[in-house]
């Protein structure tokens, strides 16, 4: 008996656990509360903390690869969707089922919102290339400011394996906090005045318009960068099922049980990279720290280009929709939409954020090109 207690007390996580799996565990439960008690993103904040849980807990084997001739955690086998560039061009496929490109459409100049927001991808570039930081491993950084967690994650496992779980992390960390992190810089950069402004009413985007908008991107970027191609196929083809009118049931699948399984297997997997060895050690910090500081780059790039705007038209744009440039759709047009409102009740800007939200999903997709093309 004394023997048989022995070799359990000895088989518990107890024994093996070491002090930065204690602290990661600690961290996993403040953010499963920061995601559950506070609602900050929970459908990507709960999942992702409750891998980065179970990849702390010592002794349970669930990221271990194969070995001796036994089968590998469950985990070691969803994080091959991850790791191969599987799960990121699917959920790029959900994304355009459930965005509604109309207000890209019907504003143009919307696209230019989002191009000054990829500030946040090339500024980083330069500063991680500043602290040592090889060009594939600068891309693999700086692709974090385009608050976009699939680009990030299919940039990474291209040009810097190595890094995909500091990067991956990062990337869909910001992104959860996006209500946390974007409206102090917003206000911060705008004035009074400016957030008060209430913006015309968008015009009727026509179905023949919302149909061939898909198209004519795909065909365009896919000419001008084929590496974008699969990131922006995927982008354009779940929007064509939701506009054509005849593929509803693909729309359906791709907006509710498609995008729904793979934001459980990628939360999860990419939660699982943040192990105590992993994750606590200065490069890992240091890449932690940089997608911050991209975060706020694109967050501030499109504030200022709206504030650039605002002068332009006398008044007319209210500079907050520029911080909706980054990717995080709709995360960020909400957020623009919060604060908008917390000045003024009765002014909306969601749909006026939503063009420049929607034209940073495509834009960090031709970043991520840009750099497959040049360095891949």
């Amino acid at each position: 008996m004394e023997e048989f207690l022995s070799h359990f007390i000895a088989s518990t996580g107890f024994i093996a656990m070491t002090w930065g799996q204690l602290i990661m565990l600690i961290v996993s439960c403040v953010l499963l509360y920061l995601g559950i008690a506070r609602e900050f993103e929970p459908l990507l904040l709960v999942p992702i903390a409750f891998g980065m849980l179970l990849a702390n807990l010592p002794m349970s084997g669930i990221t271990d690869g194969p070995k001796d001739g036994l089968v590998g955690g469950l985990i070691y086998y969803l994080y091959e969707g991850v790791r191969l560039g599987i799960y990121p061009p699917l959920i790029f496929l959900g994304i355009g089922a459930m965005t509604d490109f109309g207000p890209l459409i019907a504003n143009p100049w919307s696209l230019l919102l989002g191009a000054a927001a990829q500030l946040g991808i090339f500024i980083p570039f330069i500063a991680a290339y500043y602290l040592g930081f090889d060009l594939k491993a600068c891309a693999s950084i700086g692709i974090i400011g385009g608050a976009d967690g699939p680009t990030a994650i299919y940039v990474t496992s291209r040009l810097k394996p190595e890094l995909l779980g500091p990067v991956a992390i990062a990337a869909y960390s910001y992104m959860a906090l996006v209500p946390l992190i974007q409206p102090p810089i917003m206000r911060g950069l705008t004035t009074k005045k400016e957030r008060l402004v209430k913006m015309a009413q968008l015009r009727e985007v026509s179905k023949a318009e919302r149909v061939v908008f898909p198209i004519f991107v795909t065909i365009l970027i896919g000419l001008l960068l084929p590496a974008a191609v699969t990131l922006v196929g995927s982008l354009m083809i779940g929007n064509l099922f939701r506009e054509t009118g005849v593929t509803d049931r693909l729309s359906d699948t791709a907006q509710h049980a498609l995008i729904n399984i793979l934001t459980i297997f990628l939360g999860v997997s990419v939660g699982s990279t943040a192990s105590a060895e992993r994750f606590l050690n200065p490069q890992t910090l240091m890449i932690i720290a940089l997608g911050l500081f991209a975060f706020a780059c694109g967050t501030a790039g499109g504030v200022f280009f709206g504030k650039i705007m605002y002068w332009v038209t006398g008044g007319k744009v209210n500079p907050l929709i520029g911080s909706a440039g980054v990717s995080a759709v709709p995360m960020a047009a909400r957020v623009s939409q919060v604060v908008g409102s917390k000045e003024d009740p009765t002014n909306f800007l969601l749909m006026h954020a939503m063009g420049p939200n929607v034209a940073g999903v495509i834009g960090s997709a031709v970043a991520a090109g840009v750099f497959l093309s040049v360095l891949g």
